[in-house]
């Protein structure tokens, strides 16, 4: 009995908890339902508009996979920025359609649900206690559904009353928190299209990926090749022709050593920047917050970091900070040659199984990937470890570039 007890004050508890997601839903669904039909009008501002439900919608899967014991996945494509194209994805895109549905089912259901929940705790002692004071009430007097009439009804009905209080409260509330949470896995979870659409967009970036690593590679084995390889050969030619002239000319020989010398720098120098290319040192040596205030203090113009309150906490997975320096570094390069910015701001915050970055300028704005390989080369780097990009860059508004990297707690 008490195990039953504990399990329904727990649903009772997760009920109450989806108030947090109930109560929004139902406010935020009359104007939802307004947008859809202004669709037309506001069909520019969709991605703006739907930004805030698959927010709250991804804190109900969160919820909801705490109840059910397994992660809900969200079915969600990654954006592809916020203009017409957009929004004309995300109305054809049934997840949406999913989302508005189960905001309109939760923000009803979910309410009844908490208030049903919450009203039999008490509703037990006080059909208990009826039979003490029900002859003090008016005449005529209902309470607890029971019409206060007679003793006889006084003494039988209140304890029917509470049993089934007590039937509904152990059996009812956990299957109610239960069944809540399967409405949500069901309309918010990935279906088998989405999973279908998922895997070719995972195939895609798998592919331009795995295209990325081979020219990185070509690039590096070029490198190699023409630059330190060619160095290193050359400052070996001039060591033997150094030995052999040693005791003949030996001014001769050692202008052919210092040159060789030379070489061997240069070579060094190279290689060093073909190791920085694979994975900076500076990340393995300082982590990720130090590398980003090297790249900050060596921009043209003042730059702004913004590391938060979890710099100090647990590294994030070396190809997580790996690419969160590529997006750095990248942004940068581009506000220091295209943006035309006197001012840049640079934000990183780890989050529970994510690391954001945000980079953001003050400059004339316009960027398009579609025109440069500097932001393509972010989109297809971060799609690779299954993130996600936004670019907003209106003309002359600055750019901003946001980006989502998942990686463990």
């Amino acid at each position: 009995m008490g195990r039953a007890v504990r399990r329904s004050a727990g649903a009772t508890w997760q009920l109450v908890g989806a108030l947090r997601t109930a109560l929004p839903a139902m406010a935020g669904l009359a104007p939802l339902l307004a947008g859809l039909v202004l669709m037309v009008v506001l069909l520019p501002w969709l991605p703006a508009v739907v930004r805030p439900l698959r927010a709250l919608a991804n804190a109900e899967r969160r919820r909801a996979g705490r109840v059910l014991g397994r992660e809900i996945p969200a079915p969600y494509r990654p954006p592809r920025g916020d203009g017409l194209g957009e929004a004309v994805r995300l109305v054809r895109s049934p997840d949406t359609w999913r989302d508005i549905a189960w905001m309109a089912v939760h923000g009803f259901t979910g309410l009844v649900a908490a208030v049903l929940a919450v009203g039999l705790w008490p509703q037990i002692p006080y059909s208990l206690s009826l039979p003490l004071w029900w002859w003090a009430a008016p005449d005529g007097s209902t309470s607890a559904f029971i019409t206060l009439d007679s003793w006889p009804r006084a003494l039988t009905m209140p304890f029917l009353q509470a049993a089934l209080d007590v039937l509904l409260l152990l059996w009812l509330v956990p299957r109610l928190a239960r069944w809540q949470a399967r409405l949500a896995e069901v309309l918010l979870g990935p279906t088998r299209r989405s999973l279908a659409e998922r895997v070719e967009e995972l195939t895609e970036t798998r592919a331009e990926a795995l295209e990325a690593h081979g020219a990185e590679l070509r690039r590096i084995e070029r490198d190699l090749h023409d630059g330190t390889q060619a160095q290193l050969v050359a400052a070996a030619l001039r060591l033997g022709l150094a030995d052999r002239r040693f005791d003949a000319d030996p001014d001769a020989a050692r202008t052919l050593f210092l040159e060789a010398r030379e070489g061997v720098e240069e070579a060094l120098t190279q290689l060093r920047t073909v190791i920085r290319g694979i994975y900076p040192p500076i990340l393995s040596d300082r982590g990720l917050g130090g590398a980003l205030r090297a790249l900050a203090a060596g921009q043209p113009i003042p730059i702004d970091l913004d590391l938060g309150d979890g710099e100090a906490a647990a590294r994030a997975p070396a190809a997580v900070e790996a690419a969160a320096y590529f997006v750095v570094a990248e942004a940068l390069t581009n506000i220091a040659r295209h943006s035309g910015a006197r001012h840049g701001w640079v934000t990183v915050r780890r989050e529970p199984g994510r690391l954001m970055v945000g980079v953001r300028d003050d400059g004339k704005g316009g960027a398009d990937p579609a025109r440069g390989s500097g932001l393509a080369g972010i989109r297809r780097r971060v799609a690779a470890l299954d993130g996600t990009t936004r670019i907003d860059s209106p003309d002359g508004g600055g750019t901003t570039l946001d980006v989502e990297l998942p990686c463990g707690s």
